[in-house]
C-alpha cells in the first residue's frame, strides 16, 4: 500500500462551468432578525430614568448567556428560530447593551511649560539598562505632581518601565491615583501582552476605591483576548455588566470575537441581537468575526446571513472579511461561491493580499479544481498580486496533490528566480512528493542532492516522499542510505513515515524486506516486533492484543494505514488466514466503519478506504460469508456491488485495476460499471452459480468473520 501523502479533499456539488449569482444578492431563509427593525432610541425622553442596565440583563451568565440552551422549545440554531415577542412600553426608551460611541478620552494633562525637559527625561527612561531604572528615575527633573507624572508615564513604551514607574509615583504619594494612570499602565501593558499584570492592578483598584471606568474594562478585555484568555475575557466583560457600565462598539465587537473563538453561536447571536436592536450598525470588524465562526462550523446558511446582514445595513466588506469569508466559503464546501465572491471582491476595486489568494487557491486545491488554480496564478503575476512563501507552497502542494507535473515545475523555477521566495523546505517537500508519487527516481534524488547544495534540511515529510519514491523503485540500498543520513541527521520518524516504510515490506522479498524492516526497527520497534509474532504462529488471543498495544501507540489517523499495510504484509508471506484475523481485528476496533452497507435492492462492498491487499482479503471474507447465505438459502438482494473508488490523483494506485484483476483470477461475476468508474456489479443469479460452483473453497475463508 503507498502511503497517501496529500491533504484530504473533499467532493462538493460545485461544477466548474456554475457561476452563482453574486453573493451580496442572495435571499435568506426566513433569517431578519426582527428586532433589528425597530431598534431606534427616541431622541427626548421625559420619563424618569429605567432601571440598571444590570437590573434590565440581570447576570448574564443566567440569562443572555447560557452555557447550554435549555428548555423544550430551545431552537438548536439562533438564527433559524423565530424570535420571541417582547412587550415594550412606548413611553420608555428601549434598554441599550452598549455605548453606540467610542467612550471619550478625557485631557490627560494641561499645557505643561516644561514639556520639553519631561519628554527628554522620558527617553532617558526608556533607554536606561533595567538595573539603572530606580537611579535614573530619581532625577525626576521638576516636582512631582499629577500633570508631570501623568506626561512622563505617557511617553514610557517598554512595559516594564511604565509598571515600575506607576510603582515609584504611589510611593510618592505626593497625590492620590486615578483612573487614568491605571489606564495609561495598562495600555502599555497590554502591547507587552502582559495579562497578569493588568489583572492585578485592576484587583488594585477595586480594593482602593478607584473607579474602573469603560477604558479600563475595554482594555482588559481586549488585552485577555489577545493572551487567548478567553475565559478571562468573558469574566470581565460579564463583571462590567454587573457594575452597570455599557462596552462600547470597539469592546463589543472584541467581545462577539471571544465568544466566537470559543465556539459559543447561541452567546455570539444573542448578544448581536441585542446591540442591533439597541441600534448599533456593526463595523466590517464584527462582521468578520460572524464570518469566521459560521466558516468554523461549516455553516452556510450562516455566511449567506452575514452577507445579507451587511447588504442590508450597507456595509461594504473590507479586506478582513472578504478574507473571512472566503475563508469561511471554503470550510463551508463552496469552491463555486467562492469564486463569486472573490470575483466581486476584486471588480469592487479591493486587491487581494497574500492571505485572499492562499485561502482562494486553498478552495480550489481541495475541489481539484486545477484549471481555475493556475489561471489565478497567472492573473496574479499579470497583475502583479502579492506573493509569499506560503501563497507558493500553497501552489505546489496543491500541483502534488493533483499530480501536475510540468506546473508544479514551473512554479518552483519561478520561485528560485524570486527575490523573496526562494524554496523553502516545504516547497523541496511538495516537490518530492510529486517526483515520489510520478515514481521519477532521477529526479527526486537529483532534488534531495540539491537541497544539500542550497543548505535546506530535509523535513520528515520530505524523507517520507523520497523514501517511498525509492521503495517503488525497488532501490533499497539508497533506501537505506537516505534514511541513516535523514535520522543523523536529526529528523524523527513519525507514523507516517513508519507506515511508508511498512508498506514497502509488504511488497518486498526475503533480504529486501529485512534491510527495510531494520530501519523500521530504528522507528518503531514495537511494529517490528508485531511484524515478527505474525509470522510465528502466535495464537489469536496474542496478535490481538499486541495489535490492540500497536494501535495504542498510533496516532489515530496512521492505525488504519498501519493494518492495511499489516494485512498485505501477510498476503505477501503467504499467511492469509493472518490477513483475515487482522482485518476482522481492525473491524472490531472501528477502522473499517461503512465497510459493508446494505439495502432491500442492493449489497455493497466499499472498499476504496483498504489497501489492494486488504481490498482482496475483504472481498474473500464477503463471498465466504454469501457462501453460507446461499447454503442456508436464506433471501438476497438483486445487485451485488463492490466500490473501490476511481481515484483522482493522476499517479493513483489504481486500486479498481488491482481489483478487476484479482475477481478475474477468481472467476467471479463482477464486471465493472460501464456508467461509474470504480463500480464492480454482479446480479444475484449469476453470483449464487459461481457460489454454488465455488462452495468448497469459498466457504474456507470466512473463518476469521466466525471467530
Amino acid at each position: 500500500m503507498a502511503t497517501n501523502l496529500s491533504i484530504p479533499h473533499y467532493h462538493h456539488s460545485d461544477t466548474n462551468n456554475h457561476r452563482p449569482l453574486p453573493l451580496l444578492h442572495l435571499p435568506l431563509r426566513n433569517r431578519f432578525l426582527t428586532s433589528c427593525n425597530s431598534s431606534r432610541r427616541p431622541a427626548h425622553d421625559p420619563k424618569p430614568p429605567s432601571p440598571s442596565l444590570a437590573e434590565q440583563l440581570k447576570p448574564l451568565s443566567t440569562t443572555i448567556l447560557p452555557d447550554q440552551p435549555n428548555g423544550p422549545n430551545t431552537h438548536p440554531h439562533p438564527l433559524l428560530a423565530k424570535p420571541k415577542s417582547t412587550w415594550v412600553n412606548p413611553t420608555r426608551p428601549k434598554p441599550s447593551v452598549l455605548s453606540l460611541q467610542r467612550h471619550k478620552r478625557s485631557s490627560s494633562y494641561s499645557y505643561n511649560p516644561q514639556i520639553k525637559d519631561l519628554r527628554q527625561f522620558a527617553k532617558r527612561l526608556n533607554l536606561c539598562a533595567d538595573s539603572d531604572f530606580t537611579a535614573v528615575v530619581e532625577e525626576f527633573p521638576h516636582t512631582v505632581d499629577r500633570e508631570n507624572a501623568l506626561l512622563v508615564l505617557h511617553s514610557l513604551r517598554p512595559w516594564q518601565k511604565a509598571l515600575w514607574f506607576l510603582n515609584w509615583v504611589k510611593s510618592k504619594g505626593v497625590f492620590p491615583m486615578e483612573t487614568i494612570f491605571y489606564n495609561v499602565t495598562m495600555k502599555c501593558l497590554r502591547f507587552g501582552r502582559q495579562f497578569q499584570h493588568i489583572e492585578q492592578l485592576a484587583f488594585e483598584m477595586i480594593d482602593n476605591g478607584v473607579e474602573l471606568d469603560n477604558i479600563t474594562y475595554s482594555t482588559i478585555i481586549t488585552c485577555a483576548k489577545r493572551c487567548n484568555l478567553f475565559d478571562k475575557a468573558v469574566e470581565w466583560f460579564e463583571r462590567m455588566y454587573k457594575t452597570g457600565l455599557m462596552p462600547d462598539e470597539v469592546t463589543y465587537s472584541a467581545v462577539l470575537d471571544v465568544y466566537a473563538k470559543l465556539g459559543k453561536v447561541e452567546e455570539v447571536m444573542s448578544l448581536y441581537e441585542r446591540g442591533r436592536a439597541s441600534g448599533w450598525t456593526p463595523d466590517p470588524i464584527a462582521f468578520a468575526v460572524l464570518a469566521k465562526m459560521f466558516g468554523e462550523a461549516g455553516d452556510y446558511d450562516g455566511i449567506r446571513y452575514v452577507l445579507q446582514e451587511m447588504k442590508t445595513l450597507g456595509v461594504q466588506p473590507n479586506l478582513v472579511v472578504y478574507n473571512s469569508l472566503l475563508e469561511a466559503m471554503g470550510k463551508a464546501g463552496k469552491p463555486g461561491l467562492a469564486r463569486s465572491l472573490f470575483e466581486e471582491m476584486v471588480d469592487s476595486g479591493i486587491t487581494p493580499n497574500e492571505k485572499t489568494l492562499t485561502a482562494l487557491i486553498k478552495i480550489y486545491g481541495r475541489a481539484r479544481w486545477a484549471r481555475n488554480a493556475l489561471e489565478l496564478w497567472e492573473r496574479m503575476k499579470s497583475n502583479g498580486w502579492p506573493m509569499d512563501f506560503i501563497l507558493y507552497n500553497t501552489l505546489l502542494s496543491m500541483c502534488a496533490d493533483i499530480g501536475l507535473v510540468d506546473e508544479a515545475e514551473r512554479l518552483f523555477e519561478d520561485m528560485k528566480g524570486s527575490d523573496k521566495c526562494k524554496p523553502d523546505s516545504w516547497s523541496y517537500t511538495a516537490m518530492l512528493n510529486i517526483y515520489g508519487s510520478e515514481g521519477n527516481v532521477d529526479r527526486a534524488m537529483a532534488l534531495f542532492r540539491e537541497m544539500s547544495e542550497a543548505n535546506v534540511n530535509l523535513n520528515v515529510m520530505g524523507c517520507t516522499c523520497l523514501i517511498q519514491c525509492l521503495g517503488k523503485a525497488k532501490k533499497i540500498d539508497d533506501l537505506v542510505r537516505v534514511f541513516t543520513t535523514s535520522v543523523e541527521a536529526g529528523i524523527k520518524p513519525d507514523d507516517r513515515l513508519c507506515g511508508c516504510l511498512l508498506s514497502i515490506v509488504s511488497n518486498c522479498k526475503n533480504d529486501d524486506a529485512e534491510k527495510v524492516l531494520a530501519c523500521l526497527e530504528q522507528a518503531n520497534p514495537k511494529l517490528v516486533a508485531f511484524v515478527d509474532i505474525l509470522s510465528d504462529g502466535a495464537n489469536v488471543e496474542t496478535v490481538k492484543e499486541e495489535f490492540k498495544a500497536v494501535l495504542s501507540n498510533t496516532a489515530v489517523e496512521s492505525r488504519r494505514p498501519f493494518c492495511n499495510c499489516l494485512i498485505d504484509v501477510c498476503r505477501n508471506r503467504n499467511l492469509h488466514e493472518r490477513a483475515h484475523e487482522l482485518l476482522y481485528l481492525g473491524t472490531v476496533y472501528g477502522l473499517y466503519p461503512g465497510l459493508h452497507t446494505k439495502t432491500e435492492e442492493e449489497w455493497r462492498l466499499n472498499v476504496r478506504s483498504l489497501s489492494v491487499g486488504a481490498a482482496h482479503t475483504a472481498f474473500e471474507e464477503w463471498m465466504g460469508s454469501l457462501a453460507k447465505i446461499v447454503q442456508r438459502e436464506e433471501n438476497l438482494p438483486a445487485l451485488f456491488s463492490a466500490s473501490t473508488g476511481a481515484g483522482t490523483h493522476k499517479f493513483s494506485q489504481g486500486l479498481g485495476n488491482a481489483f478487476a484483476s484479482h475477481v478475474a483470477k477468481l472467476a467471479a461475476p463482477f464486471r465493472e460499471s460501464e456508467e461509474q468508474a470504480g463500480f464492480f456489479v454482479a446480479t444475484r443469479e449469476d453470483l449464487i452459480s459461481w457460489l454454488q460452483l465455488k462452495a468448497p473453497s469459498g466457504s474456507a475463508s470466512a473463518s476469521a468473520s466466525a471467530a
